[in-house]
């Protein structure tokens, strides 16, 4: 995609080259093109750039804003092209569990939850599983278990294959509780020290098939599977 920008604070060809060498580093940037004459720089690139980003890629001096674009609806048509692969999952999943409820004379919670958790638990070891190293290698960056003790980063794909088995067949309801809320609990620690720290790195949620940033979406991914594991606890309990 091509973005034309008005970029004000250039007095001369040096900033020209300042500009597009501060830019063109900047990652998924292809091509960039600076005018001085006409305040303007056009930059081709993979996917949208935030124009906070761009801001922060130059010298204070420089102010850059759009032009022709809606920064704001291509930053959420960006976000949803980034996310599209776990957004499809978890409506595959969700469409599954209200067809299977159909059966029911009444929407049951606690089975449709059960089966959810099923769902998403086989779905996400399925992905970690076609690259059990790849995401071995990008867990190990984030999560307090896998840093300590490398083979968790191994382990922790089986438990989830082992666990969405449980929740399907529905054995030891207790034990499957208790294991899902505790592995869940200490995996969003991770998860919640690299978002809070701003730190750029590769979600290992889909393993390495699909390049996920760490975000706000594996906190509420995690968070989910907290809540539904909690309420079923307590429900059984």
């Amino acid at each position: 995609m091509k973005h034309t920008y008005k970029l004000t604070g250039m007095t001369c060809e040096s900033c020209e080259a300042k500009v597009k060498s501060a830019l063109i580093m900047i990652e998924t940037v292809i091509d960039v093109q600076v005018s001085k004459d006409e305040n303007m720089v056009t930059i081709t690139m993979d996917k949208h750039i935030a124009l906070t980003d761009l801001q922060k890629a130059l010298e204070p001096k420089y102010t850059i804003s759009a032009m022709e674009h809606n920064e704001t609806a291509e930053q959420a048509k960006s976000w949803f092209e980034i996310y599209k692969p776990i957004l499809l999952i978890f409506a595959y999943i969700s469409g599954a569990t209200i067809l299977i409820q159909l059966k029911n004379e009444s929407f049951n919670w606690m089975e449709a939850m059960r089966y959810f958790m099923a769902g998403f638990f086989l779905v996400f070891s399925f992905f970690k599983m076609l690259n059990l190293k790849g995401f071995a290698e990008s867990y190990v960056m984030y999560d307090v278990i896998a840093k300590r003790v490398t083979i968790w980063a191994y382990i922790y794909a089986f438990v989830e294959l082992g666990l969405g088995i449980a929740y399907l067949i529905n054995i030891n309801p207790l034990v499957t509780y208790c294991i899902t809320l505790v592995v869940m609990s200490a995996s969003i620690i991770g998860v919640l020290q690299s978002v809070l720290n701003k730190r750029k790195i590769q979600c290992a949620c889909l393993g390495d098939v699909f390049n996920l940033p760490m975000s706000t979406v594996t906190i509420i991914e995690d968070a989910l599977m907290i809540i539904m594991s909690g309420a079923m606890l307590i429900n059984q309990l």
